[in-house]
């Protein structure tokens, strides 16, 4: 992807959420999408916003994991979903009727920077 390229992902099951999204990757952190993510689940965190260890390790594993922007940084929420064993995370805007502005994700300054992907979602799509 260039700059101010969006990536796009389709929810096939359960059909009620069936939508093609598209969401901003990281700016300067977090690895490319390389390839497909086939018959994955896509598991929402627990906690919510991802700002402290996640829950359900087991169920995360290997997953792509759903987390609510706010509390702490985009960096430390790719980096408690990567240690989580998470595959990739979307990270989805707090404000729901944001339908149009996708912010910069942008590392915090600390020496830990996940390597795992990392996108953006708008808000009316979280």
């Amino acid at each position: 992807l260039g700059i101010n390229e969006l990536l796009y992902f389709r929810v096939i099951s359960p059909e009620e959420i069936g939508y093609i999204f598209s969401a901003a990757p990281a700016k300067d952190f977090g690895g490319d999408f390389t390839s497909f993510y086939d018959e994955i689940f896509l598991v929402p965190a627990d906690p919510a916003d991802g700002c402290s260890d996640l829950e359900d390790r087991e169920v995360i594993q290997g997953q792509v994991i759903l987390v609510e922007r706010g509390g702490c940084s985009f960096v430390q929420k790719t980096r408690h979903v990567e240690e989580a064993g998470g595959k990739a995370v979307l990270i989805a805007d707090n404000a729901v009727d944001n339908d149009s502005q996708y912010l910069d994700m942008i590392t915090d300054g600390s020496a830990a920077i996940p390597s795992i992907p990392a996108l953006f979602l708008l808000g009316r799509d979280g």
